[in-house]
């Protein structure tokens, strides 16, 4: 029996890792809530690049929709290479690094601090420059990670942002809906996505689409078929996909549609029902499309961890996708674990 790889231990821990989040952290999600509160930021901006800053669209969408506070990501680069000088006075920064160390995260988390902001970082190494530099460090908890591909990091960085956010905006479904996560998450590792196999095994391109929380889901898909399968895929809303790229969709072109139990199901089930009239190979989670392939999904009661909970059983499939297509998903091509970028 081959062992398995270590991308699929780590996909397995995922709901130990973030019950032991959940469990350990409150005492800093209760501080850095205050501190959002006190500061009542008129702007939120997040640092982050590759599955981090999949996990910060993510909480943009989440803070946009629980606060109405607005979300902007900044480039890493106006501190790394433009050096350039913010007025940040009204604002607060959520930087995102698993190791905590990626030079231009660092620099910009240094120099929106310096610019007035409040700053957060979620990272999975405490002991680490980008927590040294701001103000309240957060320890996502998923320990460690030797697969080059994020899962359990991205999963607990959302959970440790959405917990912080539950705390600042005072959200008791949202605290009681992560008190259920962990459980959610074990079920959700139990969903086939096998019925993808077929269609992606030997193609070339597919499209991946979300809208809301569930682009972030869709944004991070796509991401994980290019490291781990070589495979080209590009993440749409599934209302941009409608303005040029759906020309492209043809006779048995694949598509992942990512659709929660959220106000976006019914338009995503639309344009994904849609495509499935065009002879697209159309899979979407949800019981809401036509001539689309059903992907088995849980519902967990709410509509930002229904979201979060589609990327484990997408992990578990896309593992199994790269080694159905002969490569190894725990040594990508052309990939380090840590990427010092300027």
């Amino acid at each position: 029996m081959t062992d398995p790889t270590h991308m699929r231990r780590e996909i397995d821990e995922i709901p130990a890792a973030a019950a032991r989040l959940l469990e350990g952290s409150g005492k800093a999600f209760a501080g850095a809530g205050r501190a959002l509160a006190e500061k009542d930021p008129g702007v939120i901006v997040t640092v982050a690049r590759g599955s981090s800053d999949h996990a910060a669209l993510f909480l943009k969408y989440a803070i946009e929709l629980t606060t109405g506070v607005p979300v902007a990501s900044l480039g890493p680069s106006l501190a790394s290479i433009y050096d350039a000088k913010l007025k940040m006075g009204s604002a607060a920064a959520i930087c995102i690094s698993q190791s905590g160390k990626s030079p231009d995260i660092v620099a910009l988390g240094k120099s929106a601090r310096a610019g007035g902001a409040l700053t957060l970082s979620l990272v999975n190494t405490i002991a680490s420059p980008l927590a040294d530099v701001t103000d309240q460090p957060i320890d996502i908890a998923a320990g460690p990670e030797k697969a080059v591909a994020a899962t359990k990091s991205y999963v607990n960085s959302i959970i440790a942002g959405l917990a912080v956010l539950a705390e600042w905006a005072g959200d008791a479904a949202l605290k009681k809906a992560l008190a259920r996560l962990p459980d959610d998450l074990d079920k959700a590792l139990a969903c086939d996505w096998s019925p993808l196999m077929a269609s992606l095994k030997d193609t070339q391109s597919l499209y991946v689409l979300g809208r809301g929380p569930s682009f972030a889901i869709a944004s991070e898909a796509a991401l994980k078929c290019k490291e781990t399968s070589e495979l080209h895929a590009e993440a749409y809303s599934s209302a941009e996909v409608l303005h040029g790229p759906v020309s492209l969709v043809e006779a048995c072109f694949p598509v992942i549609a990512f659709a929660a139990r959220d106000k976006a199901e019914a338009a995503i089930a639309k344009t994904a029902s849609g495509m499935a009239a065009k002879g697209a190979d159309v899979f979407l989670s949800s019981d809401r499309g036509e001539n689309t392939t059903c992907l088995p999904f849980v519902a967990t009661g709410h509509p930002l961890t229904d979201a979060l909970a589609l990327i484990v059983p997408y992990y578990s499939f896309v593992e199994t996708l790269s080694r159905a297509r002969g490569l190894n998903p725990d040594q990508p091509v052309a990939l380090n674990k840590v990427t010092e970028t300027e």
